[in-house]
């Protein structure tokens, strides 16, 4: 299992990596993490000057290890190039798009590993993220995660699947996803928990209405998602809070916990009128453990 301890993944904000100001701002905003991207928000003519563009900002910011970089799909021939700019600055780490397998974070590990070197950073320093849904053949594999190197997080996307799939729609009136889409949301979670790293959420398009993605965090977030990703700043705060533990939610956990401490014989107690057992106590010290408290 990959140890994500002290490695905050709320929020994930992206900006293009040819925008020096929308970079600035990603960097700036209170996202856990600032996702500069080499990948879809920048043209084919662009990817050289965005490529250096990103190293700049990452070489300019107060901390680094929150500055990850989407590289481009293995699949498309610039993830080495990308990597030639980038991991000489330092970035937190990379989120790879378009994955197919563990096998491809694999390959993904023996490309950083000779930056890291040959760049004088220490080596398994860098970590990564998986988009895990994005093609077909990646619905198929979202369990080959166990054991593979520097992966701390999985994500899905509905968008580049649609694309494939040819469908014209990805939700119904209600807003809610359509059942392959759902289905690509529950494989990334099951495979996450798998694997041991933090199932991460994808974007809600609809920027504007915060009151939506709050409600969508929050339910994301009961179900077992760690986080989410966003796309514009004003998104951040409504994920920030959704997925941060309440007081009443961590006075519970801790209730929880000395009820059995208080009863280590038994395998059920019973508190406020409901009766635990131990997978209660599981989730309860899971997250204590994940507020350090």
């Amino acid at each position: 299992m990959t140890q994500t301890t002290g490695l905050r993944m709320r929020s994930w904000l992206f900006a293009p990596g040819d925008s020096e100001k929308k970079m600035g701002k990603a960097i700036a905003s209170d996202a856990d993490i600032a996702l500069l991207d080499l990948e879809d928000s920048v043209v084919p003519d662009r990817k050289a000057e965005a490529r250096a563009m990103v190293a700049a900002a990452i070489g300019n910011a107060p901390n680094k290890s929150r500055v990850w970089v989407r590289v481009n799909p293995l699949s498309g021939g610039l993830t080495e190039a990308d990597l030639d700019t980038v991991i000489a600055a330092g970035p937190g780490g990379v989120f790879l798009p378009k994955a197919e397998g563990g096998h491809d974070v694999k390959t993904l590990d023996a490309m950083l590993t000779a930056r890291e070197k040959a760049a004088g950073i220490a080596l398994g320093s860098t970590k990564v993220a998986a988009l895990v849904t994005e093609t077909a053949a990646a619905m198929f594999t979202t369990g080959t995660y166990d054991g593979v190197p520097r992966l701390v997080a999985m994500s899905w996307g509905a968008e580049d699947l649609s694309s494939e799939l040819g469908a014209r729609e990805q939700r119904g009136p209600d807003g809610e996803y359509g059942h392959v889409y759902e289905m690509a949301r529950s494989l990334c979670l099951l495979g996450a928990v798998k694997a041991g790293v933090a199932p991460i959420e994808t974007v809600q398009p609809e920027f504007r209405d915060l009151e939506a993605l709050e409600i969508r965090a929050r339910s994301v977030r009961a179900q077992g998602f760690r986080g989410m990703l966003a796309i514009h700043p004003a998104q951040v705060a409504p994920i920030n809070a959704a997925f941060t533990p309440s007081a009443e939610e961590l006075a519970h956990a801790r209730a929880v916990v000395q009820a059995f401490a208080d009863n280590p014989d038994a395998g059920t107690v019973a508190m406020d009128g409901n009766m635990l057992d131990r997978p209660h106590l599981a989730l309860a010290q899971r997250l204590l453990a994940e507020v350090g408290a």
